[in-house]
């Protein structure tokens, strides 16, 4: 391993943002014993002109859900992984069904409720606590496919998984406290929402179009994204786990262990940790993003060696940084991603509101984007643990999988244009949630929200009922799906596929 070439990788990436002079991060490189280097740049808050440093904390997102499965594969009395939720929840029949493990792995088919909630009209900047998020999911009709079907990326398992702990009388933070943070020294927090006092928390910051701004996300986090801490932190967590030092000894083979579909596939996503590939090696490691936090770690286990990236700005590729040190420590040139393989284009599943486009080598599956890249067998495959690609064009379609589905898209019709029956109002009396759609001048437009949220929203029609709906907040966007029946209407995003509207 060439330390000193990764060192001068992730000084590189600290120097891009110190000379920009905006947001910034930290970039960690360690052994299972000592940190062997350590890189930072930019402003912490742009507010008061605070460099970025590595014991300034940020919201780790979803890093945080390793920690959660690690508490329950250590502790005892707690629900275990062949558990069904409901057994410790009441909850509908179809999200009582799902295993505990498959809530944590992303194979459950439990809907996101972020992404549910803003397909309804609710942005992710709302205010909603965690009482009221367990109602909205409680009220959800079905799952997005059976569980152990398929993948796809899902917080609300782990929000479940939380709501069991407290229905047996325990404190997740405390637990997590007692277990873990104490007993090696950290300084992770658990603030649920960012109202909460979080000691030297960077600011979270995007570049909208007149200058950096501050990212907002009003949800209650939950244990699928809440922790917040530095990066010294967490390189000693991740220390403590690669070499198993107490009290996470044998804790990360049963973190990284293959996950299994139902018919016995390996899904390459553990319990919060994610597989990647790098020349002939396997890494291990996980992202975290939420409004001007983008975050990731890749550890070696093998070579007992690891990186971090922890990053107070939305424009960072985190994963990819981590991965360009993580390369530059094993010499592996990382390949290119695949331009010319599969044919440009928006592309859809006849009769179904499932749909994908390519464009430069970047895949957009039901609203969610993946880097794709050559297979070496002529095709393509992307290289994300929780939306698998592996395509190829066939015949003027492209067919594969996503998602461990097999899939097959045909390109669209050259002209297509919306419905006479598209018109009118369309309720979901489970959410009381109620949209309209107008047709004008050869053009639909969605009408949805009230008062000051009320918005017109472009519908682009993709042919046999089908149209995409795109909306924008703050540094996040959304592309959903539309499907029209004579009598209902289907909303679709990859991580929520069961929201049906009937005529009003």
């Amino acid at each position: 391993m060439d330390w000193q070439a990764a060192a001068g990788e992730a000084g590189r990436i600290a120097q891009v943002w110190t000379a920009e002079g905006g947001p910034g991060g930290a970039v960690l490189l360690f052994d299972t014993d000592s940190l062997r280097a350590e890189a930072c740049g930019g402003l912490a808050v742009l507010e008061l002109g605070l460099p970025f440093r590595a014991d300034t904390a940020v919201r780790y997102a979803s890093i945080s859900k390793h920690f959660m499965a690690a508490l329950l594969l250590q502790g005892e009395g707690l629900p275990g992984l062949e558990d069904f939720l409901g057994a410790h929840l009441a909850l509908p029949p179809a999200f009582g069904g799902v295993t505990v493990g498959r809530a944590l792995d992303m194979t459950s088919g439990l809907p996101d409720a972020m992404e549910t909630l803003w397909l309804l009209g609710v942005p992710p900047s709302a205010t909603l606590g965690c009482a009221a998020l367990l109602a909205f999911v409680r009220r959800l009709e079905g799952l997005n496919f059976a569980p152990g079907t398929e993948i796809s990326y899902s917080n609300t398992g782990y929000r479940l998984v939380q709501a069991a702990l407290a229905a047996k009388g325990i404190d997740y933070a405390d637990a997590l406290h007692a277990r873990f943070v104490r007993p090696l020294g950290l300084g992770i927090r658990l603030p649920y929402d960012e109202t909460e006092p979080v000691p030297a928390l960077a600011g979270g910051y995007w570049k909208s179009p007149a200058g950096w701004r501050r990212g907002r996300y009003g949800l209650h986090i939950s244990a699928s994204g809440a922790l917040a801490g530095s990066a010294h932190d967490l390189a000693t967590w991740l220390q403590a786990l690669m070499a198993g030092r107490p009290p996470v000894a044998g804790v990360l083979p049963g973190l990284a262990r293959l996950r299994s579909l139902a018919d016995g596939r390996p899904s390459g996503y553990g319990l919060g940790l994610a597989r990647h590939a790098l020349g002939g090696r396997v890494l291990v490691g996980h992202g975290g993003s939420l409004p001007g936090f983008k975050n990731h770690f890749l550890l070696d286990v093998q070579a007992g060696a690891g990186a971090l990236v922890v990053s107070n700005r939305e424009d960072t590729d985190a994963a990819g940084l981590a991965l360009r040190v993580m390369a530059a420590l094993h010499g592996v040139v990382l390949p290119q991603p695949a331009r010319g393989t599969l044919p440009e284009g928006v592309y859809a599943m006849p009769g179904t509101p499932f749909w994908m486009q390519h464009a430069g080598g970047v895949v957009t599956y039901l609203g969610a984007q993946e880097t794709v890249y050559p297979d070496g067998e002529g095709g393509v495959a992307g290289r994300s643990a929780h939306l698998p690609m592996r395509l190829r064009a066939e015949g003027g379609a492209i067919v594969g999988e996503v998602g461990h589905a097999a899939r097959r898209f045909v390109p669209l019709p050259v002209e297509a244009g919306p419905e006479p029956g598209w018109a009118g109002s369309w309720v979901c009396p489970a959410q009381h949630a109620r949209f309209e759609v107008a047709l004008a001048g050869g053009e639909a437009r969605l009408i949805l929200g009230a008062g000051p949220l009320l918005a017109e929203l472009p519908l682009r029609p993709i042919g046999e009922g089908r149209a995409l709906l795109e909306r924008v907040e703050g540094p996040w966007s959304q592309r959903a799906c539309l499907q029209f029946g004579r009598d209902d209407v289907r909303l679709v995003t990859n991580r929520s596929r069961v929201l049906r509207f009937v005529r009003g």
